[in-house]
């Protein structure tokens, strides 16, 4: 089929004859399979040629077909022995059980079917609009994959391809390899060859690789009828294989989660230029979700303005590492330093999920996928090959996070069925933390005694304790200054009570205990909180959450709360938490931490004791270290806190 439609918009630069636009492209870039489909769109094209051996085409286009699904598509020999000679690769001392595991070392190639490579969108939308495609690449037995770290891939959104592909011309390295140079040779061929039968050809490549293939099909100028060399591998097989979603980051170009807002975009048909950028905004707000679906009333509250400095957070260190977009790295490393090791999680785990992820894995009840690894490949019968892309995405470096991972449910069962009963304790830096906050609300609580029994009288000798703007303002008539006298504290706190989660139900807060203090600077402590058990977090080691707290300071030595008759009047658990500081409060005044003002029930029961409630408002504390306060660890015996460290983390 020939076109005599030309595409004169496309620079020269991009132009190997007047029939011929190459397209280079950074293999496993969204915006550039982006790019593809646009200028698929845009221009007209007779022909699309494809940097893919031809063996590969019925398989790669019907894989590409079954997209949103990602699969591979690979090559390899049809007998494991027959890849490397035996005898290169065994030594004189290898047991038996190594020669089984060399026999079945294999090396393969293969073809990513990721819906953000270039080559694959352009297969995909040259379908769609019904172009014929020509894999033009030539059949190798042993395939060498050659990539480079080149610029961020979404410059393309701003910058032409021409203009970034020029751009990298004087980093981009002459081919020493005699098979790249004869592959270069052979596609410059095959070119020259569909230049005779199509008027408008599209050639899809890499970056890396058009130049050379440029000099080759220039130096072919005056042939008419180049040989085409081809190498028979008829021992080699292609096959299609589905790839386990857990190993999806080690296939896809993209994060798999920036992927699947790929494949939404298009489904929708929605705008994509953005992208990398919104999908960040997106991961986050997904793993929000998750953490507090997750965490519960344990987890801290995430506001949109901890999201922003997260952002800012990511931005700076992108461009510190001078990139455009983040890469994974950056974006749990910003969640950890922002938001915790607990949301830095969510967000790993997610950032590595496919959409559907699940339902790919349930729909197939054989679940027989090959798994992928740092260049690495297991077949689903088992057989562990070195793996070699067709089309290699940049290089990555692998850096290393410390991440406190949450523990699979059967090791949570094995601690749960472990665990000491009469064995228990507080963590030391916990105690702590909790003892400086019942001083702070102490110090609020008498601050507020004493605004409440100050009084204002008219300037005689002595200011006092400052003058009182209000009254003199008020009695300015008078000309007379008001001063303000502030009388000593009578007495001192020793009682508070903290009301973290009120009206408190029952049901959520099934452990109530009392604890006693280890030493002079602990309180004697009665609280109600979700039970320990239904959270553990390693051996030893589980995790509630206060709804409520008594603290007696100095410590005193009292009966259970929880057990003693003489509380079994009250309904509630606030009830009894408020009538047992009334028992064993030795000051007429208690502390109460809550979010709003005691009702009239509470001061009823106060007055019963005569005792008056000193209201410290909850919301005068901040909301995170209100959270943080909230986490109780238990420890099944002080042994257990020499290594409690290594399973606690900051929520």
């Amino acid at each position: 089929m020939k076109s005599e439609d030309c595409n004169p918009k496309i620079p020269e630069l991009l132009r190997l004859s007047d029939k011929i636009s190459v397209l280079p492209i950074v293999h496993g870039s969204g915006p550039f399979a982006n790019t593809v489909i646009e200028w698929l769109l845009d221009y007209s094209f007779d022909c699309v040629a494809i940097p893919l051996p031809k063996s590969f085409q019925k398989q790669v286009e019907l894989a590409t077909l079954d997209l949103p699904r990602p699969s591979v598509v690979i090559q390899r020999p049809s007998r494991p022995e027959s890849n490397y000679p035996i005898t290169e690769l065994l030594s004189w001392d290898e047991t038996s059980d190594d020669r089984q595991l060399h026999r079945e070392q294999l090396a393969v190639s293969y073809v990513p079917i990721d819906p953000c490579q270039g080559v694959i969108a352009a297969i995909r939308a040259s379908i769609g609009e019904h172009i014929p495609r020509e894999f033009i690449d030539l059949e190798v037995r042993h395939f060498e994959s050659v990539s480079a770290i080149v610029p961020d891939p979404y410059a393309v959104r701003d910058v032409s391809p021409e203009k970034y592909a020029a751009a990298l011309l004087p980093m981009i390295p002459r081919p020493s390899s005699k098979q790249m140079l004869g592959r270069f040779d052979f596609m410059a061929r095959r070119l020259k060859r569909l230049e005779q039968e199509f008027g408008n050809i599209l050639f899809v490549t890499s970056v890396l690789h058009w130049p050379w293939i440029r000099e080759s099909f220039l130096a072919l100028e005056g042939q008419d009828y180049p040989d085409l060399p081809h190498d028979e591998i008829d021992d080699y097989v292609i096959e299609t294989l589905e790839v386990d979603p857990r190993t999806y980051p080690f296939l896809l170009g993209e994060l798999p989660f920036i992927t699947a807002l790929y494949e939404r975009s298009r489904r929708e048909l929605t705008s994509i230029e953005n992208v990398p950028i919104d999908g960040v905004k997106e991961l986050l707000l997904a793993a929000r979700n998750a953490y507090q679906q997750e965490m519960g009333h344990r987890g801290r509250r995430i506001s949109s303005t901890h999201l922003t400095k997260c952002l800012q957070y990511i931005r700076n260190l992108s461009l510190i590492q001078r990139r455009l977009t983040p890469d994974l790295v950056t974006i749990v490393t910003a969640a950890q330093q922002i938001l915790g090791d607990a949301f830095a999680l969510q967000v790993a785990e997610l950032a590595n999920q496919y959409i559907e992820q699940l339902e790919l894995a349930n729909n197939d009840p054989s679940n027989d996928f090959a798994k992928f690894g740092i260049d690495q490949l297991t077949l689903p019968d088992g057989t562990i090959a070195t793996a070699k892309s067709r089309l290699p995405n940049p290089p990555v470096s692998w850096k290393k996070i410390k991440l406190h991972r949450n523990p699979h449910q059967l090791e949570k069962s094995k601690w749960q069925y472990r665990w000491n009963p009469f064995s228990q304790c507080s963590y030391p830096p916990e105690d702590q933390k909790i003892e400086n906050f019942r001083t702070r609300v102490f110090d609020r609580a008498k601050a507020i005694l004493g605004n409440d029994l100050a009084r204002t009288e008219k300037f005689t000798t002595s200011i006092k304790d400052g003058i009182d703007i209000r009254d003199t303002l008020r009695h300015w008539h008078e000309q007379q200054i008001y001063v303000r006298v502030n009388p000593p504290n009578r007495g001192n706190l020793d009682a508070c009570v903290m009301l973290f989660d009120s009206p408190a139900d029952p049901r959520v807060y099934q452990w109530r205990t009392t604890w006693f203090a280890e030493h002079h600077e602990e309180s004697t402590l009665a609280f109600f909180a979700t039970h320990f058990s239904s959270e553990m977090i390693g051996p030893g080691i589980g995790v509630g959450t206060y709804g409520g707290a008594l603290f007696l300071y100095p410590p005193v030595s009292i009966k259970d709360i929880w057990s003693d008759i003489q509380l079994d009047f009250t309904t509630t658990l606030e009830e009894r938490l408020i009538a047992a500081a009334c028992l064993h409060s030795r000051g007429k005044e208690i502390a109460l931490l809550s979010a709003l003002p005691p009702g009239n029930g509470f001061r009823k029961l106060a007055k019963r004791y005569g005792k008056h409630f000193v209201h410290v408002p909850l919301s005068s504390f901040g909301d995170e270290s209100i959270q943080q306060l909230r986490r109780v660890h238990v420890l099944n015996g002080k042994e257990v806190r020499s290594y409690a460290e290594e399973f606690i983390r900051k929520p």
